[in-house]
């Protein structure tokens, strides 16, 4: 049994964590760690769990040694207590921004600070099973990617990597408000988010730099918040490098997808739900791509759709987890979602 740790366990990817690990067969959860709720029920916060666990929040300084932690920090804070941590567990699973760019001047660019501990970037693996399972595979140091970025990397590196792309690509991306975290301010009030769907990065959205990076394209990418709790939607926009009917861009996405175990193709000429749609995967670690072709302007549209808390955050990181140790891929987080919901 792993013994695991969650740092920021109050907040709601660190419920995510609580809720799946306290399900998993292969772990024992034994730190739920925050340094403002210490000595209070994790049921308290995180009510989905009441019945589940007795556990109580633990102080940063007063938490067992684990296996694994998982680091559910903010921005900035994982990069300066990460040397802290490191003597704590054999496993560190990071879920901030700190290590997910490989340049420390690209960092500077899209976060306005220095990172303080680039000479530990090189050490973490990107946990992004789709793309970088076998390097997984006994790593120390992962890092998971950002939830839009996931989606956005997802639905277009099939395409990337067939060479099919020429030219810059322009990702929409769309994020319900737990996108923001729980101790989000005024602009997650339902006053002033119900019923608005806010442009609040028109362009160089943060993700912008990991699609690029995972890619090798030329992106720029935006982002909206809408009114869904749940979710995240990319609505990504490429110039086609050569001409392609949908058959062979049907058959570039099962080639790179088709043994993959949380990865849909969802492009479908009928139905309510013809291309990815969040709504549909709400609680689950599925993400699912899909495509339409404007031949006319020798133009693809590469959708993806995730739950932005679950395969967009801890579901990824318990995924990883799992290639790590060598368990089954889906072990622990086989939830399917809900319809209707």
């Amino acid at each position: 049994m792993v013994r695991a740790g969650i740092v920021g366990a109050n907040g709601y990817i660190g419920g995510e964590l609580c809720r799946i690990l306290l399900g998993h067969p292969h772990v024992e959860l034994v730190a739920p760690v925050s340094r403002s709720l210490a000595g209070k029920r994790v049921d308290g916060v995180h009510p989905n769990l009441r019945g589940l666990t007795d556990l109580t929040f633990t102080a940063p300084d007063d938490a067992p040694d684990c296996d694994v932690l998982f680091l559910a920090t903010p921005h900035r804070e994982t990069m300066a207590m990460v040397s802290r941590w490191a003597g704590r567990a054999g496993v560190l699973i990071d879920l901030s921004a700190d290590f997910r760019l490989r340049d420390p001047a690209v960092y500077r660019r899209y976060y306005g600070a220095e990172h303080t501990a680039p000479e530990l970037l090189a050490e973490f693996v990107t946990g992004l099973p789709e793309r970088h399972r076998k390097e997984l595979v006994g790593a120390d140091r992962i890092s998971v990617p950002g939830c839009m970025a996931t989606a956005a990397i997802l639905a277009l590196y099939p395409l990337a990597a067939a060479g099919l792309i020429a030219g810059r690509v322009s990702v929409d991306g769309r994020i319900g408000s737990s996108g923001s975290g729980s101790g989000a301010g005024p602009m997650n009030l339902h006053a002033e988010r119900s019923g608005a769907m806010r442009v609040f990065a028109p362009l160089g959205h943060r993700h912008e730099a990991e699609v690029a990076q995972a890619t090798g394209l030329d992106v720029t990418m935006g982002a909206t918040g809408v009114e869904a709790v749940r979710g995240a939607q990319v609505v990504c926009r490429a110039p086609l490098a050569t001409e392609v009917r949908e058959p062979e861009l049907r058959r570039v996405y099962r080639e790179c997808y088709g043994d993959e175990p949380f990865v849909r193709i969802v492009a479908q000429r009928r139905g309510l739900y013809r291309l990815p749609e969040p709504k549909i995967l709400s609680g689950s670690n599925f993400c699912d791509v899909g495509f339409a072709l404007d031949a006319e302007r020798g133009e693809v549209v590469a959708v993806g759709a995730l739950d932005n808390l679950v395969k967009g955050a801890a579901g990824n990181a318990v995924q990883c987890l799992n290639i790590r140790q060598g368990w089954p891929e889906r072990l622990g987080i086989e939830f399917p979602g809900l319809h209707p919901l």
